[in-house]
């Protein structure tokens, strides 16, 4: 009788030890595919909105020189999603313009318009994706002290310790008389919790951009000079793209 109260109190402990510890460890593991969707999902969204309006104006201003100046003039210091090839493929030219409407009355007009308006939306789509970057970044802060809590609170080593002597074995580690049963080390190691990567090593990170109402008069200048270097012949093949799409 007291042999069978002992296997069952036995039972009993190890059974809330494994739950408390795999019920927290399966939180932090959800948090954990949580956190990497939302990454995946602001891969797969924002940066390509991002991505796609950079290109876009990319291809406005056609050439080096203003795509320099247009960087410098939005804080931007690395030439992002930008690539020589871009700015002459028909195929990028009509992917990235599909569903635009050009406005204006004159073809300088709809250019100029056509310039401001990829600039809102770059505006626009930047600010929503830094606001993505900072709440994964906090959820990302969350997962980490989440885990150093659980390291500290749920110490694989002692709890096999525990259920050892609770079952009469002999204890390991600090108060071990003798080395720590082969395997338990690498078991340790292979259960312990890790973070995911920081954000900063899975997104492109990108400044704010001014508002288009503060830079407004240089993105006239920058949209006034790509029109007259090429606008002309630019606009209308986009037209005519847009138009047999």
């Amino acid at each position: 009788m007291v042999s069978d109260l002992a296997d069952f109190l036995s039972f009993e402990v190890k059974k809330e030890l494994a739950e408390r510890y795999f019920g927290f460890r399966r939180l932090i593991e959800e948090d954990k595919e949580s956190f990497a969707s939302r990454v995946r999902e602001s891969e797969i969204s924002l940066a390509q909105l991002v991505c796609r309006d950079l290109v876009r104006i990319y291809i406005l201003l056609q050439t080096e020189e203003l795509i320099a100046e247009f960087l410098v003039t939005c804080g931007l210091d690395e030439r992002l999603f930008y690539d020589p090839y871009l700015l002459d493929s028909p195929t990028i030219r009509q992917r990235v313009f599909a569903g635009v409407h050009p406005r204006g009355l004159t073809l300088a007009g709809k250019f100029k318009r056509l310039f401001l308006d990829c600039y809102e939306e770059l505006e626009a789509h930047v600010g929503r994706y830094r606001e993505r970057l900072a709440e994964l970044q906090a959820q990302w802060e969350v997962i980490d002290e989440e885990i150093r809590l659980f390291s500290r609170r749920h110490d694989l080593g002692g709890i096999m310790d525990f259920l050892r002597r609770l079952d009469g074995g002999a204890a390991s580690g600090p108060l071990a008389s003798g080395p720590q049963p082969a395997g338990e080390g690498n078991l340790a190691q292979r259960m312990q919790l890790s973070p995911p990567p920081p954000v900063d090593t899975l997104l492109t990170i990108m400044p704010a951009v001014p508002t288009i109402g503060r830079i407004r008069h240089q993105l006239k200048d920058l949209a006034g000079r790509a029109y007259a270097r090429h606008g002309r012949k630019l606009l209308p093949a986009i037209l005519d793209q847009l138009r047999a799409t």
